[in-house]
């Protein structure tokens, strides 16, 4: 896939960053290469272009909770907000070289760094994406969200765009 011509379209992604602009509230979104084959160097490199403070508020999703997660860790840097939304933990046996990328330890000092964590699931989320989820929120506590027919929180499983609560949490 051509990265130049890749966006996140056909996702939740665009519609809070125009919710949260037309708040005021400067909102950006790096396109980390290569979601479906992370790597975790590619995806700091990318990343650590964007400035990030102690206002700061970071939303990943799926592959993206786990890399803010690890960057966390690995950087302790001190952020406002983490929002994890369907966060993933544990490599699929399918899919050959993830391993590395979902295989690190969570520093849980990073409850210690951030004011606040909220994590979302969904009840028909797959079995191993709630074990994910466990994993990230024994280790680092917050708020946890469950929400009804979400799926992993993609336009397949969600049928819009729209995601109005994590919009409220952003806001809370």
């Amino acid at each position: 896939m051509d990265l130049s011509e890749r966006t996140y379209t056909k996702h939740w992604i665009p519609w809070i960053r125009r919710e949260l602009n037309a708040r005021g509230i400067p909102t950006q979104v790096p396109l980390l290469p290569e979601p479906w084959a992370p790597v975790y160097e590619n995806f700091k490199a990318e990343f650590e272009k964007y400035p990030v403070n102690e206002s700061t508020i970071l939303i990943g999703h799926s592959c993206g909770g786990a890399f803010l997660v690890r960057w966390l860790g690995d950087t302790k840097q001190k952020i406002d907000t983490l929002i994890l939304v369907a966060p993933w933990k544990i490599p699929d046996p399918d899919k050959v070289g993830r391993d590395a990328y979902y295989e690190y330890p969570i520093d849980e000092t990073i409850k210690e760094r951030v004011g606040r964590i909220v994590m979302f699931i969904a009840d028909d989320e797959e079995e191993d994406g709630k074990k994910s989820v466990e994993i990230f929120h024994n280790a680092l506590g917050g708020k946890l969200i469950e929400l009804h027919g979400r799926g992993h929180f993609t336009m397949d499983s969600m049928r819009t765009d729209a995601f109005p609560e994590l919009l409220d949490e952003v806001l809370a």
